[in-house]
């Protein structure tokens, strides 16, 4: 029976990200064939596309009244995201510069919302109006993402690139897209449900591993093929935007669909470690330069935060 599950899950997670994707890329070239203003069509790509997969799996889970499944893929997400697409990014990129200015804009929105999110669950109670803040702030953090240029920047570079067509095939993308997404995040929820009952662990367990592991998939995919086109700063600006949009967004929106279940245990030691986490990324990325050792390091402390997950460390 639990070989079924993993391989529902597995399949059911799949199809949330290619899903995704495919919105986003049907998303891009809508917005450009009918001249919508680069920063809406930023806001799409960068903003929702990278937390779409995060952001459907927390509200089914919020739907079918296993909300702890939301707090353990933000916190799951932020800390892979950091550890793995990062590490994978700086181990495959050997030595790098950062060139980019997302660094000045945008780091005070990860250390801020990582602290936000943090005093606001240690209560283990995230009420509605501290998801009201969180998605202002959200609002404030694209406001001044669109001032900056930044957002503006890279739709530019992708203007460049595509041609402005419209198909067949991209309006049925993005009409079946969403109905795909939907079902691909009410399975992966189904499935780590059945899981977590059959071998007798937490749902929030099965989040901060599995669920997040999976729905940062294209983030370590993007990472990798960066690195080793030569572009692994690319990956650094892509772990920031992702976290902030994570923690701001998918744990705002998915709090409107129900009340968020904290557990202890990611309060008492998850939480510490994702601040912990936050903190490494903004001493690595401070001088602009990151090496091959950093990236050994992050890897390593992924391995020990799955190990810490599962109990075995």
């Amino acid at each position: 029976m639990i070989i079924l599950w993993l391989a529902v899950f597995s399949i059911s997670l799949a199809l949330l990200i290619f899903s995704s994707d495919w919105f986003i890329a049907a998303a891009e070239q809508i917005g450009l064939f009918f001249k919508i203003p680069s920063f809406v069509i930023g806001v799409i790509i960068v903003g929702i596309g990278t937390s779409l997969p995060e952001l459907a799996s927390s509200v089914a889970s919020v739907i079918k009244g296993n909300s702890e499944i939301v707090i353990g893929n933000v916190i799951g997400s932020n800390i892979t995201n950091i550890f793995l697409v990062m590490g994978v990014a700086a181990f495959m990129g050997k030595k790098f510069k950062l060139e980019f200015d997302i660094l000045k804009s945008d780091i005070p929105f990860l250390i801020s919302s990582a602290i936000l999110v943090s005093l606001m669950v240690v209560d283990r109670n995230y009420s509605l109006p501290e998801a009201v803040i969180s998605i202002i702030l959200l609002v404030v953090y694209v406001y001044t993402s669109f001032k900056s240029g930044t957002i503006d920047e890279e739709l530019h570079e992708f203007e460049e690139k595509h041609e402005h067509r419209l198909t067949v095939l991209t309006w049925t993308m993005l009409l079946v897209s969403p109905a795909l997404i939907a079902l691909g995040a009410t399975w992966t929820v189904n499935s780590v449900i059945k899981i977590s009952e059959i071998i007798g662990i937490g749902t929030e367990i099965i989040a901060l591993s599995a669920v997040a592991l999976g729905t940062s998939l294209p983030e370590v995919m993007v990472s990798f093929q960066a690195a080793r086109k030569g572009n692994p700063e690319m990956a650094v600006g892509n772990v920031i935007g992702s976290n902030i949009f994570n923690t701001l967004a998918v744990m705002g929106f998915s709090a409107f669909f129900g009340k968020l279940a904290i557990p202890q245990e990611i309060v008492s030691f998850h939480i510490p470690l994702f601040l912990g986490a936050t903190v490494i990324m903004v001493v690595i990325t401070s001088d602009k330069k990151v090496f091959r050792f950093e990236g050994i390091i992050l890897l390593l402390f992924y391995l020990f935060f799955l190990g810490n997950t599962f109990g075995i460390i």
